[in-house]
């Protein structure tokens, strides 16, 4: 699945840890669209690099509430892009990705948030391959 390039993105909440950035752009790193930025509009300096979760892990179907559901303006399942962020390792081996907190786009509101789920069998830092 390629990931569109968003030129902007309005998180609904900060993600934690960066209260003034909402606005975001999605930026592919690579012509298959598989890596790719989350680049804040408000500070160029803070970015996050993220993938589709279903790149990696084909079995990853995060269930997220009603209530962030409604926030997203999400009423369809096949609306919501999931990207999980990556924790970028000394090769591609060593990477990680955080299950626990994907970042949940509305591909049509262009609403999203990063939601951490109450299922902790998705883990902080799963392997980006096996």
């Amino acid at each position: 699945m390629e990931i569109p390039e968003i030129p902007v993105i309005e998180l609904v909440r900060p993600m934690p840890g960066f209260s003034d950035d909402l606005s975001f752009t999605l930026v592919r790193l690579d012509d298959d669209g598989t890596l790719c930025e989350l680049r804040s509009l408000a500070n160029p300096d803070l970015r996050f690099l993220v993938v589709s979760a279903g790149l990696f892990f084909a079995d990853y179907a995060p269930e997220i509430s009603d209530d962030d559901a409604q926030a997203l303006e999400l009423t369809r399942a096949e609306d919501a892009l999931v990207l999980v962020l990556l924790n970028p390792g000394e090769s591609l081996e060593s990477t990680t990705a955080n299950l626990l907190a994907p970042v949940v786009v509305n591909t049509t509101s262009l609403r999203a948030a990063q939601i951490v789920l109450d299922d902790r069998r998705h883990p902080l830092a799963a392997p980006l391959v096996r």
